[in-house]
């Protein structure tokens, strides 16, 4: 017996349309809201997303009743409500960065014939959380995940110190300082250049400084709860040349630090142009 297709009624036709219509403007009213923009007016929410102003009121009067926006009595003003922290939560819980991060890294490390890793902090080195090899490279580095590179001198390390706020910063070379003692003088000119070079070109560099026989930069990246990570790119140094890294791997390895951050809701941070080492590296 053949069925015959449900179907809508014109009427219910134009109220599903309506309802996905008032959907996707009440999302896009609240991703006016950022870390720096935490309050707008009526008037603004309607200019930013150029939707009428009395069709912005009511919509806000219903993310206001969901419990996602919260209204000031003092001026009228919107922000975001305590609502949206369990649809974050929801998507955190569910969030794998590695199983993000693994195709873009194999996809990097395919056009680059590089080897991608991916590392969080863990005292004063870095630990390796994902490894991506090329496929067709018969030479690649032998780091494998829970390898352990130092922050001082390897380029995830200086990408991690690159990457977080500037008294944290100043705080962790401090105590590099003190824990290499006399072997500081040797690493803290590396280092210093390395931050320099990460308020000009917007990565980090690392040209047989750690391991004699590997080259590589990488650039910092931030997850949805504000941890910082590093991501690079390099191989064996005779292959890998600073022109090499420069001119082929770096804008690649930019580019795959930004799509990783998007799928799992994070940022590239911008490197300050202002980024200068200071105390034991001045």
């Amino acid at each position: 017996m053949t069925r015959t297709p449900l179907r809508t009624s014109p009427d219910e036709d134009t109220a599903a349309t309506g309802s996905a219509s008032a959907l996707e403007r009440g999302i896009s009213l609240l991703r006016c809201f950022t870390a720096d923009v935490r309050e707008l007016s009526n008037t603004a929410l309607s200019r930013q997303t150029g939707i009428p102003k009395p069709t912005v009121t009511r919509l806000a009067a219903t993310l206001v009743g969901l419990g996602l926006l919260k209204q000031n009595p003092s001026n009228d003003n919107f922000s975001l409500a305590a609502g949206v922290v369990s649809l974050s939560q929801a998507f955190l819980a569910g969030l794998d960065v590695r199983a993000c991060a693994r195709p873009v890294m194999r996809q990097l490390s395919d056009a680059t014939g590089g080897t991608g890793l991916l590392a969080v902090r863990d005292g004063l080195e870095m630990v390796v959380i994902e490894v991506s090899r090329p496929r067709m490279s018969m030479i690649s580095s032998t780091l494998d995940v829970g390898s352990r590179v130092p922050l001082a001198n390897s380029s995830l390390g200086r990408a991690y110190l690159a990457g977080i706020e500037p008294h944290e910063r100043e705080q962790l070379i401090e105590t590099l300082h003190l824990s290499r003692g006399s072997e500081w003088a040797r690493l803290a000119p590396g280092l210093s250049r390395a931050l320099r070079d990460a308020a000009e070109k917007g990565y980090t560099a690392s040209h047989a400084e750690w391991h004699r026989e590997i080259a590589s930069v990488a650039v910092p990246l931030v997850g949805p709860n504000g941890e910082v990570m590093a991501l690079n790119c390099g191989g064996a140094a005779y292959t890998f040349t600073e022109e090499k890294l420069r001119d082929e791997v770096a804008a690649s390895l930019v580019e795959a630090a930004r799509a990783i951050a998007h799928a799992i809701g994070g940022v590239v941070p911008p490197i300050a142009p202002a980024l200068r080492p200071t105390g034991p590296l001045a």
